[in-house]
């Protein structure tokens, strides 16, 4: 009998989609810095019969009986989330990183108020202040730039231009920015010019919790992040903080932004948070890292340029147009070539943001399949294949299949193919 034998019945369409995303998800070297592989534990947290139960409010405070179990399982959620990273205080009731942010804004701030945070297309987020989204529409929105040369992020510039706009909230955190980030040095900068401080680590919180990068808890007034990626929990949101903000934040998430939490995915977060605290997990985290650096090393000694040149986390940014190609062509050929990323902006990009000059590289998913530094180097190998034959689509199948037998030796967590 298949294990999603009763989708099979029911609706044999969805049942095939799955399947196939489960062969693509295994056939694949799957490299996007924001994706995993969550364990077969947290897939059946997230398919829960919580997802039956509506639970409007917080534990203890509900605006609907039959919380019996809902409270325990809220209570368990925030209580590891707090143990987990430090935290006074957690609210694991955000559906995702973006509502979690706009909470932040939406607690602390007025509409009109100025907010600080990096361009997008300097590694930043879209609700970081960015033009199109939300918190740059309702909020004044200055953004600050890596620096044209090093493209890291520069203090010193980042606290003049503090200084010059006075901001009431300043935003750190990345999507696309290679480098280990001063939480620190951002929150005297904050306290300097009388701003609240939100670090977005969405993409690093699994590398905080291992210990493989330092961490922001202990210096930002919140902290935004995502559940799934590094972390390996499910697609959701939380916000750790001091006491002095959390009654602020909690009303802006309820009643402020949304109704009932999803309490299968706050069943899923438990999960997750519990396999994040153990000394498995710790060395998964700095595997990401050493991982990342060797894959790094390697694309450079076959002729691709990095954007700093390398990594100290998760993520590397390669700029395409250093192999003579540009983003959205290498990205599409190496998904034929079953490797999967994305194509990205890089700092001071002269190339459009749909058609940019780089493509963005992380290794979370590959090392929860058990993949090590020596596999680095036959990636590095794969990707210089690839610019050899861009434009030849039998060869790239020929490539697709190598990948396809190679990735038969590393296991991936929560996929059962058959």
């Amino acid at each position: 009998m298949h294990h999603l034998e009763h989708i099979r019945q029911t609706d044999p369409e969805v049942f095939d989609l799955i399947v196939n995303e489960e062969k693509r998800q295994f056939e694949k070297i799957r490299l996007i810095p924001s994706e995993n592989y969550v364990s077969t534990a947290v897939l059946e947290a997230t398919g829960s019969v919580f997802t039956n139960k509506y639970s409007e409010g917080y534990s203890g405070k509900r605006y609907y009986e039959g919380q019996q179990y809902v409270d325990l399982l809220e209570d368990l959620a925030n209580k590891r989330a707090c143990e987990l990273f430090g935290a006074d205080h957690a609210n694991v009731q955000p559906y995702s990183g973006s509502p979690a942010n706009l909470a932040v804004y939406f607690g602390l701030l007025k509409p009109g108020d100025t907010v600080m945070g990096l361009a997008l297309p300097h590694g930043g987020h879209l609700t970081h202040g960015w033009n199109v989204s939300i918190t740059g529409n309702y909020y004044r929105s200055v953004q600050y730039t890596v620096h044209p040369e090093t493209h890291r992020l520069d203090y010193d510039y980042i606290r003049e231009l503090a200084r010059k706009e006075q901001p009431k909230l300043i935003v750190a955190g990345a999507t696309a920015y290679p480098r280990i980030i001063d939480f620190a040095a951002f929150r005297s900068i904050a306290d300097e010019v009388g701003a609240f401080f939100l670090a977005d680590m969405a993409h690093i919180a699994g590398l905080v919790a291992a210990g493989a990068h330092p961490s922001p808890v202990p210096h930002a007034h919140v902290v935004s992040t995502t559940t799934h990626k590094t972390l390996r929990g499910p697609r959701g949101g939380m916000l750790l903080m001091k006491n002095e903000v959390a009654e602020q934040i909690d009303r802006a998430v309820f009643p402020g932004l949304q109704g009932g939490p999803h309490n299968h995915t706050t069943a899923a977060i438990a999960v997750a948070l519990k396999e994040a605290a153990t000394p498995e997990f710790r060395e998964y985290g700095h595997q990401i890292v050493k991982n990342a650096r060797a894959l790094a090393e390697a694309l450079v000694e076959k002729g691709f340029k990095l954007i700093t040149g390398g990594t100290d986390n998760h993520l590397i940014l390669i700029d395409a147009t250093s192999r003579g190609t540009r983003g959205r062509k290498l990205a599409k050929v190496l998904d034929r070539c079953g490797i999967v990323c994305n194509m990205n902006t890089i700092p001071f990009d002269p190339r459009k943001p749909f058609d940019p000059s780089g493509i963005r590289i992380g290794t979370p998913a590959i090392t929860s399949r058990g993949m090590k530094e020596p596999e680095m180097k036959t990636l590095a190998g794969f990707f210089a294949r690839a610019i050899d034959i861009i434009e030849d689509k039998e060869a790239q199948a020929v490539v697709a299949a190598e990948v396809a037998e190679f990735c038969k030796a590393f296991p991936a967590p929560g996929i059962r193919i058959g």
